[in-house]
């Protein structure tokens, strides 16, 4: 009987292998990163990308628009997965200053540290530290998600407007300073609140809300642990006190 043709009921078989989609491999020791972010700007949604050899190069995997899922094997430097709209990117390493700055939606996980500005003006989507972050962790942002498993540095969650900021380790000085609607949770301790930002109640909504963040960030600590920190809307309004005679 024909090979191709399945021996019970005579019928053609397709073979598996020709419905499944390679990994793609780069390796930046011979390809540059300008090649590499073609590629990725041009692939094919459900594709898989392994980067080898990133060796702390600067604007790796930036601005990807598809709904593809990239492993980098290495640390990378500034400005990784910046402008993330689509797809999964995950780094086996530490990743530098301006981590994920201004995604929109998707998700970028680092498995180490990362430097300052992490998730910068961000405006949707997840990003995952498991590791620590230095300072201005989430500034200006604008509707992401941020879940960082150790601790975050001074100025952190700066004109915050919207999003929420997990830091399962402690936060240091000036946390949420002018913070506007964003909402912070953090189970370490706080070295210091910036300007109008105040420790609010934990409520089960919030309880549900954190336990959902920590789940999708692979993360099992106990939502009861942490404190909540948000606006006090006192700069919301002008005081005459803060005015000046002329």
């Amino acid at each position: 009987m024909d090979p191709r043709l399945d021996q019970r009921t005579g019928d053609p078989v397709t073979a598996l292998t020709s419905t499944l989609t390679p990994i793609q491999t780069f390796d930046l020791e011979s390809a540059t990163v300008r090649e590499l972010n073609a590629a990725l700007h041009e692939a094919a949604d459900a594709t898989s990308w392994v980067v080898e050899n990133p060796a702390g190069q600067h604007n790796i995997a930036v601005g990807i628009d598809r709904e593809v899922d990239v492993t980098v094997n290495g640390h990378v430097g500034y400005y990784f997965a910046g402008m993330h709209q689509r797809g999964t990117v995950t780094v086996h390493g530490s990743a530098g200053v301006g981590l994920a700055e201004n995604i929109m939606s998707g998700t970028v996980h680092v498995t180490g540290d990362a430097s300052q500005a992490t998730g910068a003006t961000g405006h949707g989507g997840l990003v995952i530290v498991d590791g620590n972050t230095g300072a201005r962790c989430g500034i200006s942002m604008k509707g992401v998600d941020i879940v960082v498993g150790g601790d975050i540095g001074h100025a952190s969650a700066f004109m915050a407007q919207a999003g929420r900021l997990v830091v399962c380790g402690d936060a240091g000085e000036g946390l949420g300073d002018s913070i506007y609607e964003a909402r912070i949770y953090v189970k370490g301790t706080v070295a210091s609140l910036g300007a109008d930002c105040i420790e609010k109640p934990l409520r089960a909504e919030h309880r549900a809300e954190l336990a959902e963040l920590l789940t999708a960030a692979g993360r099992d600590d106990d939502p009861a642990l942490f404190k909540r920190y948000g606006s006090g809307r006192t700069l919301y309004h002008f005081a005459a006190a803060n005015s000046h005679a002329y």
